[in-house]
Order: C-alpha cells, then structure tokens, then sequence
C-alpha cells in the first residue's frame, strides 16, 4: 500500500461491521465498532459523504459535524453497490461477491452494472453469497425497516444488500425533510433497526463537484435530515451516520481515455469506473504491465492475486468473488482518472470516486442518542 492510500481496516473500523456492532448491542455486548447501546437504532446513509469531505465543509453540516464521531473505512472499491453490499451484509466484498460499480460476471459472460442490473441475471438468489444482517436479525425476532424510495422495492441490490427489511417509501419529493423524518419515526414504532438512505449529495457531486454551490445546498439539506432525525433519539434510540463513500472532483485534463492510447490496448472486458478500473484479458502480467509503464506515478496497477494478498476485498475472498474481480486492477491517485468509451456517461461527471485515497476510502460514522 502507496503511502496516499489507506487500508480497509474490515477487522475493526469498517463500514461492514456497522450492523454487526448494533447486533451485538441488541444483545448486550459489545461490538467490533463502539457503538452507544440503545434498544432501537436508525441508520442514516448519506450517499457520497466522506469523512475528508465532512470536515472541509463543517461550516455547512454544523449539527453533523459536532455529532460524535469515528473514522471508517468503507469498502474496495469505495463505492455504492460494494459499500451497501458490504453494510447490509455485514461482511467485506470478499464474502458478499459485489465487486464494483461494474464488475465481469463469469457465469453470464457479460460485464453487469451492480446498481442497475443491466445485464445481470434473471436469477438475482443465484448471484447471492451469504444472507443480510437483516435477515439475520428478523430470525433473532428483531424486525428492521428501510426508508427509502419504494422504486428500489425488489431491486438487485436491495434483493442482495437489504432483504429481511420492510420498506416504508420515503416522499418522491426527496427534499421533503420533515415528511422522511415522520416515515422513520412511523418505522421506529414497530421496528429494531430503521435504515434510511439519502442519495442526493452523491448525485450533486457526480453531476456539478464536491463544493459547488449545488453540492453544498445538498450537504445542508442532510444535515437538516440528520439533525432531523436525532429529535427522535433518547437513551433508547440511537442514530447513526455514516457514507458509503467520499469522492474526488477530475479535472478534464486529468482524464485519459483508455480506448485511445494503444499502450493500453490487450484488454478484452474493462469495467469499473474512472478512478478504479477492473481490466480482464488473456495475458494479465502482460497487461498489468503495459499499463503501469503508461500511467507511472499517476496510478498503482497491480494484477488479481495482489489485490486479494493485499486485503482489498477483506481476509476472505471466495472462489466465485475472485472470479468476477478484475485479472488486473488500475487504482489512481491524486486527482486522475482513466475513462472509457464503453461507458459514455462517465464523461459527464465531475466527481468520481473508487479508488483508495483517503478522501475517497474514509467515512464518518456519527453518533447521536443511546447510552455511554
């Protein structure tokens, strides 16, 4: 690990072991994350916050900001689908199989988009490796809930990150804060744990780049959630806040454009996204070798076996996880990125994310309510 990257720390502070630490305080110990005790728990997932990113704009998430707080580490790649996998399931991606934003699925032959499903499998229980944490906790007689927008019902990742929760559709106006606070507090009423997902900082982020006024106004409408929401904490209810990532804006000239430089041909799948691209081929050291000696200093590519030796994916990593991993893996660093023609709406992001950097691969997890 390069000096500007940060570990996944699965064993101890990593987004994975969030859920595991309620349980454990459900039950009257102590978890892998301190957590507060507390009889309920709400889990308030802002899409796109990243620790980094939290303390450079405190003065727009002043209630978020003064929350008590520990550093996490979210998964590899830091992403959405993989970081969701990976709290719903309570395991690194290693154990769970989701792999990145778009991943090679050997036993379809086609490269799958893990958010969308495109071109994924019919069979979504086939594609699963082990249960959710809230499948677990409905079998211990502990219901959980999810707030969050009912056209994410029945989605693959919701199938795969969030089954064993009920859904209680949040407003389609997500903007409507005190209407998302009342369907949590409805939910808390017959529920242990009440997960609620707010998506619109990571969207701002994407479309205009973190710090821009747009994004900005969305950091202040999650505060305005968060601070929400702990009205509805007490000795026994406890919030919880966190992200699933952070993200770093790219310059357009920091873009390279894999299909156009011929140095970086020999591939025969890419996915990924820009600042960690999976490369599949017949000649894997071949090709990771190619591409280091393109992009220098501006990115470490190592091939598949180094990754899992190295811990990205976590201490496990089944035989089907490894398959769907990339044969060679281009984690960037700073601010560059390297695109690709077969995903054209990458080229209209500003910020990105999936890669190790600290701004990238660390997340807040905030505390409000419960019991010291």
């Amino acid at each position: 690990m390069t000096e500007e990257f940060v570990a996944p720390r699965y064993g101890d502070d990593a987004l994975c072991n969030v859920l595991p630490s309620i349980m454990s305080r459900l039950e009257g110990s102590a978890g892998r994350i301190e957590i507060p005790a507390a009889h309920k728990y709400v889990v308030l997932m802002v899409d796109g916050l990243g620790w980094n990113i939290l303390r450079s704009h405190a003065s727009h998430a002043e209630r978020l900001a003064s929350y008590e707080a520990r550093i996490l580490t979210c998964s590899v790649p830091s992403t959405t689908a993989c970081s969701l996998s990976s709290l719903g399931c309570g395991v690194p991606p290693g154990q769970h199989g989701v792999v990145g934003y778009t991943f090679l699925d050997p036993e379809v032959g086609a490269v799958i988009n893990a958010l969308t499903w495109e071109r994924g499998r019919d069979d979504i229980p086939s594609f699963r490796q082990v249960s959710t944490r809230f499948e677990q906790l409905v079998d211990a007689g502990r219901p959980s809930a999810a707030v969050t927008l009912a056209r994410f019902e029945g989605s693959a990742l919701t199938q795969t990150a969030f089954a064993g929760t009920r859904l209680v559709a949040r407003p389609d106006d997500e903007t409507d804060v005190d209407a998302t606070v009342a369907c949590v507090a409805e939910a808390l009423a017959g529920h242990d744990v009440v997960y609620c997902y707010q998506r619109l900082l990571d969207h701002a982020g994407h479309t205009h780049g973190v710090g821009s006024w747009q994004w900005l106004e969305q950091l202040e409408a999650a505060d305005d959630l968060a601070a929400g929401l702990a009205a509805l904490t007490g000795d026994d209810v406890c919030l919880l806040v966190t992200g699933d990532h952070g993200m770093v804006n790219v310059p357009l000239a920091r873009r390279i454009v894999a299909e156009e430089e011929p140095t970086l041909a020999g591939f025969t799948h890419i996915a990924g996204e820009g600042r960690l691209r999976q490369l599949y081929g017949d000649d894997p050291r071949s090709l990771a070798a190619s591409w280091a000696r393109h992009l220098g200093e501006r990115a470490l590519v190592v091939r598949r076996e180094e990754a899992i030796d190295a811990g990205w994916f976590g201490a496990e990593v089944t035989r089907r996880t490894a398959s769907r991993i990339g044969d060679v893996l281009v984690a960037m660093r700073d601010d560059w990125a390297v695109m690709s023609t077969a995903f054209a709406k990458e080229f209209t992001l500003v910020g990105m994310h999936g890669s190790l950097t600290p701004d990238e691969l660390l997340v807040p997890l905030l505390a409000v309510g419960g019991r010291r």
